[in-house]
């Protein structure tokens, strides 16, 4: 019997990843090839697997595989690329589910890892304040799911239960293309209640800071960046919530707040409004970049546009207000083995919603090459050594370091004194997989004083720059041209 290598995904439930083993299937089970490479670029899938024990959606294209489980509060517990998982998961609850209900019995938050939403501001003073995340159904509800496209453009709906104790309903879109790593979300939270209320609402995103090459460590080499504001409401720049004061994990530099984890447990609240957020395995050069909406005329809870929270010493991991004691691992009472994980949470603004209204919050996550020297993201991608452009008898010499966000061509615009656009020229390919390490002199006419450094997709659509310089011109070759 001929069967189609679309049979054989469907029965033995493959992968992006195992679709490299397919040729061998090809040969040892008669499948009739009706696919290529190139097909397999153009489109992206979602299915149904068993992941860690949890009933999963999968997405996937070419570039990352999405691990979503509905059935925890419509968490997104990993992302993978390029064979690089990003989110933290908690080993000691692989597979399991505890309903909101067993939840709030133990009085308990059982953190899965992952990433989901949460409502803001936290608190237990009054009703306008969320209590926490033990035994609510946002956090560990079970949520509906259905497919709403998939072929070029793939797309998931979740959708959670109401919520009793604060009125509100979750209703979550996650989107990839065929053609590259980025992933879309679109968050709505909607008052089901009977009168206007006001909330914010929260992406919490868990990465693992666990060393890959001995789980009981930390990595040494992991960073989280974000714009500090230029006239912050706090005090340099940051507000350290939770933790020490003088926690040397944060500080800011360049205009850049930075967080380097050192093992230390505590929270740092940041007005940013530079709409990304940037976390950097320094030790694998692995980077994602989660993209935002600033609103400057918007208030925000605490005034917050981002909260970065790590576990580690010297308090023991975060645990939801009103949450028990551990749960009983290892071979004594409350022993367990250490976690390492950063929070990276983008706030929307405070938004009042009459009843039955929904407000929702985009965002989109760009996971790329980076180490820890990040400096800046754009549009395009994410720069490590910024552009520089040096006059030279042989052209122009262009210089930096960059991860893109699309497959494409690098491409120099020169420009003269005027403003005006004088030519341009193609320099190298780039793809979000591999490290850009820019040394190549290229020409351009000679009135050139201005190089932008583009990033145009394999559409040909212009997708930004990199970086934009002055041309830099040695004192031997001042008084000379091209």
């Amino acid at each position: 019997m001929e069967r189609s290598f679309e049979d054989l995904v469907e029965k033995f439930q493959l992968t992006p990843v195992s679709w490299l083993l397919a040729p061998a299937l090809v040969l040892a089970l008669g499948v009739v090839p009706l696919f290529s490479q190139s097909a397999l670029g153009e489109k992206c899938t979602v299915q149904t697997v068993t992941w860690n024990g949890w009933k999963t959606v999968q997405m996937a294209n070419q570039w990352v595989t999405l691990a979503i489980v509905p059935q925890l509060g419509g968490r997104l517990m990993q992302v993978t690329f390029d064979g690089h998982d990003y989110l933290w998961v908690n080993e000691q609850l692989k597979g399991q589910h505890f309903p909101p209900e067993v939840s709030a019995e133990q009085r308990r938050w059982f953190n899965y890892g992952g990433d989901k939403i949460w409502p803001m501001p936290e608190g237990s003073q009054d009703e306008q304040h969320w209590a926490g995340a033990a035994g609510q159904v946002l956090d560990c509800g079970a949520f509906s799911y259905e497919v709403l496209s998939q072929g070029a453009r793939c797309s998931v709906r979740l959708t959670g239960p109401p919520d009793p104790q604060i009125g509100q309903q979750y209703i979550r879109d996650l989107t990839i293309g065929a053609d590259s790593p980025e992933i879309s979300f679109r968050a709505a939270m909607k008052n089901t209640s009977g009168y206007p209320q006001e909330w914010s609402e929260q992406s919490v995103s868990q990465y693992d800071l666990t060393d890959p090459k001995s789980p009981a460590q930390f990595n040494t080499d992991y960073w989280a960046f974000t714009p500090a504001h230029p006239r912050s409401a706090y005090l340099n720049s940051y507000h350290v919530r939770t933790g020490q004061a003088n926690n040397p994990t944060y500080s800011v530099r360049d205009g850049m707040f930075t967080l380097h984890y050192v093992g230390l447990s505590g929270e740092v609240w940041v007005d940013s409004p530079g709409e990304y957020v940037a976390v950097v395995d320094g030790l694998s050069k692995y980077a994602m970049v989660e993209r935002f909406r600033y609103d400057k005329n918007a208030e925000y809870p605490g005034k917050g546009t981002v909260i970065f929270f790590t576990s580690g010493t010297p308090t023991a991991p975060r645990r939801a207000p009103g949450e028990g004691p551990p749960p009983e691992t290892g071979t004594q009472q409350g022993t367990r083995p250490p976690t390492f994980y950063l929070e990276a949470e983008l706030n929307s603004p405070m938004i009042r919603l009459a009843p039955g209204e929904t407000y929702a919050m985009d965002t989109q996550w760009y996971p790329t090459r980076m180490g820890s020297n990040f400096k800046a993201a754009t549009y395009a991608g994410v720069v490590g050594q910024p552009l520089t452009a040096t006059r030279s008898a042989d052209g122009l010499a262009l210089a930096g370091e960059f991860g893109v966000f699309y497959a494409g061509k690098l491409e120099a615009r020169f420009y003269g004194r005027g403003g005006m656009r004088v030519g341009t020229a193609p320099v190298m390919d780039a793809t979000p997989t591999k490290l850009v390490t820019l040394q190549q002199t290229v020409k351009a006419p000679p009135e050139t004083t201005r190089v932008s450094l583009h990033l145009v997709d394999h559409k040909g659509l212009d997708r930004g720059p990199l970086g934009e310089v002055m041309v830099t011109v040695p004192p031997a070759a001042s008084g000379g041209g091209f």
